[in-house]
């Protein structure tokens, strides 16, 4: 891989930097030429290129960088694009976070009816996006963060797009595990299966050994204190459940914790105020160690990781990496439709991602996942064809919601909140 062109959008982010430092660290993995920061917002992205530039600098990178608010002009040329982008800002996640609430179910940016207002508003400028680098670079891959992924990276495969969704679950299980276990990371595999933000692993394997049992039974107060989960729960399921699969086994109780304090949007937005405050300083040249606690722990190595191998020229029947991602289901789970987009390892190549297979799922899982993917298929109709009915239709399938008058209010709630972004509604 040589003179590679990365194009970030989204990237005057406050993540960016995590993304920046990976770059910098593993630049033989992933040898970046170019790196282009796209995002209208002019006064942000001067501020976190600055310090993208600095972090390269310090740690010996030769290669470009680069910002502009000129989409086309930044996606030129690119290699491949991660998205990154968020329609609406914090002030749109600290709506989707509070209003579902008011209602009695849950408020969270990916999940019930805040993760469809996100995916609402998402959806039809993503695609935009992607249309727009197809026009220019039609043989550069998509690399999606943005939430929520699933349905994110269905709409883009849907609409024939070389993309590939991404989240930092998966490697976090990872990490957290190769330190309880004192090992490499890279001698832990999961075998990780579900949707986006609903996955389970069902085992953990270390030279070709499942240590899963060993795990729960030595670590079990450590793994479920931060899953915010009983113990006991882990311990009779015999799987490590993401952290996300509180909003469904213990969803009355995350309303009423919820409920007593702030939104995560309003911590997360007075986080980002202070984090640009500290990205202004001339004489900080490494990410800070605040944006630690922003989110997306380990996001650089899993996107260095999958896009080094997206631009490689061997195949996968050469020896293409597994790595966790968001990819088509074509059969893998055969209880889901092929074009349902699913959360597993694959092979990965310059060819894409391809599903391994996975054991049969045991029903207490595959039926959430059946669920979800129905509600997945709903709200994706929704975000490319508009209409109140297809919200209803969409909330009222969501596992979370599921009654009518709470779907009808919901509706409403959703569509007042979200009019400026919605170009139907």
């Amino acid at each position: 891989m040589t003179g590679i062109k990365l194009a970030v959008v989204g990237g005057g982010s406050t993540y960016t930097p995590e993304l920046i430092d990976g770059f910098a660290r593993l630049r033989d993995v992933l040898p970046v030429d170019e790196l282009v920061l796209i995002d209208p917002a002019a006064e942000r992205l001067e501020l976190v290129g600055g310090l993208a530039r600095r972090i390269f600098a310090r740690q010996g990178h030769p290669g470009r960088i680069r910002w502009t608010g000129d989409l086309d002009a930044g996606v030129d040329g690119a290699d491949a694009v991660l998205l990154q982008l968020r329609v609406g800002g914090q002030a749109a996640r600290n709506e989707d976070e509070t209003w579902p609430l008011e209602c009695g179910c849950v408020g969270q940016e990916t999940t019930g009816a805040g993760g469809l207002a996100k995916a609402l508003r998402t959806v039809p400028v993503v695609l935009d996006i992607a249309e727009r680098v197809r026009r220019r670079n039609p043989d550069a891959w998509i690399v999606d963060f943005t939430n929520p992924v699933g349905i994110v990276t269905r709409a883009l495969l849907t609409a024939g797009h070389k993309a590939v969704g991404l989240c930092n679950v998966a490697i976090g299980f990872q990490r957290k595990f190769a330190r309880l276990l004192d090992v490499a990371p890279q001698d832990v595999q999961l075998e990780h299966v579900g949707l986006n933000h609903l996955t389970w692993e069902r085992a953990v394997r270390v030279g070709g050994e499942d240590v899963l049992p060993k795990l729960i039974a030595e670590h079990g107060d450590t793994i479920a204190a931060d899953l915010h989960m009983p113990r006991t729960l882990v311990e009779r399921l015999g799987v490590v459940p993401s952290y996300y699969l509180r909003y469904y086994y213990q969803h009355d109780a995350v309303v009423r914790e919820l409920r007593t304090k702030p939104s995560r949007a309003a911590e997360v937005a007075a986080m980002e105020w202070e984090l640009l405050r500290m990205y202004g300083d001339p004489a900080l040249d490494e990410k800070p160690e605040l944006l630690g606690k922003r989110g997306g722990a380990f996001y650089s190595e899993a996107a260095v990781a999958l896009t080094s191998s997206l631009l490689r020229t061997r195949h996968s029947e050469e020896g293409g990496d597994v790595q966790v991602v968001n990819v088509l289901n074509n059969g893998t789970l055969p209880f889901l439709p092929d074009d349902a987009v699913i959360e597993v390892p694959a092979t990965v190549d310059a060819r894409g991602a391809v599903p391994v297979p996975v054991r049969p799922l045991e029903p207490l899982y595959a039926g959430l996942i059946a669920n979800v993917t129905a509600y997945e298929h709903l709200a994706l109709e929704a975000a490319l064809k508009g209409g109140r009915d297809r919200v209803f239709e969409a909330l009222l399938a969501h596992p979370l919601i599921g009654q009518i008058d709470y779907a009808d209010r919901l509706t409403d709630e959703l569509l007042a909140h979200n009019r400026e972004h919605l170009a139907w509604a």
